[in-house]
């Protein structure tokens, strides 16, 4: 994999890049789409593919491994050919599974003993297992396994879960090392920041990561119920540790505006399930603000979902019609919205790059995230 840094904004740390994997380039900033089975929910892979044009999805090696098993992925020949995606894919390692099934696992050195919330047959997820795992999805990007800590946590938890977190990272890198990519082209392996919201783990996790020379890192352990502040403020202490020339990776994060100032601190890769989640709910992101599609304010508006007529969506379905799916409870209506909210945030995240390119990023984004942020 390689990543070339083409420019960084001059009024804050933004950067536009380009990843190129086996399956092809990856421009950032980036929003990767959570397809957590192996598909996006409610949407065509086709659509995926062709109308949001996503660079690159996501998996989760967590559920992928329980169904439809990994020995039913490897025989298709990696998850490329399961389901039909001809770009890259990137697969979280299951730490984050592990962190929201406290109730039903174990965790200690070995790694994590846990039910599975389909039948509560008990597995093992170690370190070791969970790359070999990965080597059998077949992502380009996978990641290594982490405790995902939650918030809020005392100071001790969050020590002894990073420094675990460390160790197994260590065993990571060396199964990685040696073992092979299954299906004829190379997989990269990211390490992920820890420490929760306290400033010298965040410091000392993100040196010890830098440290291995990944060929890119992540940010994990937020998004998970801080003010979007901390946040900010842990993202931008390690974005000025991680190294400048590696891709930068903020785990399940965000809303429009969360993702606009995550990309001013340096971060370069998103993903969150908050487009088809809050689409399936009515939830509309667009230009001019956030639409509850099921308000009765809606029932005669037959404008397009965007007010400047352009749609995200193949044709021009008014915010009337819209509604009228939802209230008719027609699986149609959560498919268009989903569908609408991830090509809007395709297009965000493309909109910033062409302005980090052009030099004036901080200005529009200041803008933009007035506008994002309204309620309609």
């Amino acid at each position: 994999m390689q990543f070339k840094l083409l420019s960084t904004d001059s009024k804050s740390s933004a950067r536009a890049g380009e990843l190129s994997t086996g399956h092809g380039k990856i421009e950032t900033p980036i929003f990767m789409p959570v397809g957590t089975l192996g598909s996006v929910k409610g949407i065509h892979m086709k659509d995926v593919h062709d109308d949001i044009n996503a660079d690159i999805i996501l998996g989760n090696t967590y559920h992928l491994y329980l169904r439809p098993g990994i020995e039913i992925i490897e025989q298709a020949g990696g998850l490329h050919k399961f389901n039909g995606w001809d770009r890259p894919i990137l697969t979280d390692s299951g730490g984050y599974q592990v962190y929201s099934l406290s109730d039903r696992r174990k965790l200690d050195e070995n790694g994590v003993l846990f039910q599975s919330h389909i039948d509560g047959s008990r597995h093992l997820f170690s370190p070791e297992n969970v790359m070999d795992t990965q080597r059998t999805i077949g992502a380009d990007i996978v990641m290594a396994f982490d405790e995902c800590t939650p918030y809020p946590c005392d100071y001790d938890y969050a020590k002894n879960s990073m420094e675990i977190t460390h160790r197994w990272l260590d065993r990571c890198i060396n199964r990685f090392d040696e073992t092979k990519p299954k299906y004829g082209y190379n997989q990269s392996l990211f390490p992920i920041v820890q420490g929760s919201t306290y400033r010298d783990l965040r410091k000392q996790s993100a040196e010890v990561i830098a440290s291995k020379g990944a060929e890119g890192n992540a940010i994990g352990g937020l998004s998970v119920g801080e003010p979007h502040e901390m946040m900010y403020e842990m993202t931008e202490l390690v974005c000025g540790i991680l190294p400048k020339d590696k891709p930068r990776y903020l785990m399940g994060v965000g809303t429009p505006a969360n993702i606009l100032e995550s990309i001013a601190l340096g971060v370069d890769m998103f993903d969150c399930v908050m487009p088809t989640r809050n689409g399936r709910n009515g939830m509309l992101f667009t230009k001019e603000g956030i639409i509850n599609i099921k308000n009765k304010k809606w029932q005669n508006d037959f404008n397009p979902i965007e007010k400047n007529g352009e749609s995200f969506v193949d044709q021009q379905y008014s915010k009337a019609y819209l509604r009228h799916l939802f209230v008719a409870k027609e699986m149609l209506g959560s498919m268009i919205a989903s569908q609408h909210n991830l090509a809007f945030y395709l297009w965000l995240v493309r909109e910033a790059r062409k302005h980090i390119l052009s030099g004036d990023f901080s200005e529009w984004k200041e803008g933009m995230i007035k506008k994002v942020t309204v309620r309609l």
